[in-house]
């Protein structure tokens, strides 16, 4: 299966990253392929609501950023994780920004299966993200796999990147 891994952290060793590396090594453990692509530092603009792409455009976004790189990974994708640090109470705004643009495909092509890997420094910030993401893979007919959350007590222990590393394996 060709996994994606949607990692909204601009921290290049973080916790979100530890939690997208660890999922990574269980999955590919399994015989898996995983791509973890870093769109926090990828310029994505937000979606600019013209329409372009459901009518003269056809599927195709009107903006030329480095979401031309991100789109035919989607597609090409048996399973999207979507990877983020909670900020405030939500996933970011660089990986919210590339799933507003979802918006041009309609939702992935391929993509059947979901899951989420959210960090935070705070406990019990996660309710907007969940039901955010679950209302998402209900829309795009994908079905989750599994939620991981860690925070400030959790983050990077053996224990957490373990729940992250069996999220992988039992794919």
């Amino acid at each position: 299966m060709k996994i994606l891994v949607l990692n909204g952290s601009p921290t290049p060793n973080g916790n979100t990253i530890a939690l997208a590396n660890a999922f990574k090594e269980g999955a590919e453990s399994k015989g898996h392929e995983v791509n973890i692509v870093n769109v926090a530092h990828k310029k994505v603009n937000g979606c600019l609501a013209c329409n372009y792409c459901h009518n003269a455009g056809n599927g195709t976004c009107v903006q030329k950023d480095d979401m031309q790189e991100i789109y035919p990974l989607v597609q090409d994708a048996d399973m999207i994780v979507f990877a983020s640090p909670i900020y405030y109470f939500i996933m970011s705004a660089q990986l919210e920004a590339v799933i507003h643009r979802f918006y041009a495909i309609n939702s992935p092509a391929k993509a059947k299966y979901s899951a989420l890997l959210l960090s935070s420094y705070s406990p019990n910030v996660y309710s907007g993200a969940v039901a955010q993401y679950k209302d998402m893979i209900r829309y795009m007919g994908m079905t989750d796999k599994g939620i991981v959350t860690a925070d400030n007590s959790t983050n990077k222990t053996p224990a957490k990147l373990a729940e992250a590393r069996a999220l992988g394996e039992s794919l």
